[in-house]
């Protein structure tokens, strides 16, 4: 059942972000979303914290019903500023010889943009994700990311818990980890970790779960 509270909420805030936007070349964002579409987001950083890294990847793939359009892909490296951390480095092997040729994150950020349209955003973990394209985004033009946000590990929260008696649902840990939801979800994990790849690892996770929660 919908929430008309919150349902207001959101429309409220969409009419605020609208007249705060200060680039009227951003103003299909606000459009009506495309029926039973989506765009799954990913990205690379320098490190984890959000007030002092920089993205230099981005990965966002389509998704329409029940299908990852892989074909419908944004795969982009940014040059960032500073230096990329040894640690992130062994995370998603993108070294600084690497970004040379990057985009510069402005370039980057309006390719997104236009990318992802009016669709809803779906993400592991998101908030992240939006906080660091937001940090750029908002001084293009004057607001953060519009579009609703779908965020995959609370889909898998609500699922797990679903399945558990009403009496255990509040003391249960669920384990919300990326590679402990994929495998328990019955669905491929890729070793390469980059950017485009858990943005589709993340749209079968979406899929998946959003089925089963109909169902």
């Amino acid at each position: 059942m919908s929430n008309p509270k919150g349902g207001l909420m959101q429309s409220l805030q969409q009419k605020w972000m609208r007249m705060r936007l200060t680039d009227t070349r951003f103003q299909f964002m606000f459009d009506a979303a495309p029926d039973q579409e989506w765009v799954c987001l990913d990205t690379e950083t320098t490190g984890l914290n959000v007030e002092t890294e920089e993205i230099i990847a981005v990965g966002a793939v389509r998704i329409v019903g029940n299908r990852i359009l892989t074909s419908e892909r944004l795969e982009l490296l940014i040059r960032p500023e500073k230096k990329v951390s040894e640690g992130a480095v062994k995370v998603h092997r993108i070294r600084e010889q690497d970004l040379s040729a990057g985009l510069k994150p402005e370039d980057a950020m309006e390719r997104l943009l236009n990318f992802i349209g009016s669709r809803p955003l779906v993400g592991y973990f998101l908030e992240f994700d939006e906080a660091m394209v937001n940090k750029t985004v908002r001084r293009m033009m004057g607001i953060g990311l519009p579009q609703p946000k779908i965020e995959v590990s609370s889909m898998y929260y609500e699922y797990k818990t679903k399945q558990l008696p009403h009496h255990l649902r509040e003391m249960t840990q669920i384990d919300l980890r990326f590679a402990s939801m994929m495998k328990d979800l019955a669905l491929p994990l890729r070793e390469a970790h980059d950017a485009i790849n858990d943005a589709v690892m993340t749209g079968m996770a979406f899929i998946k779960l959003r089925n089963m929660l109909a169902s």
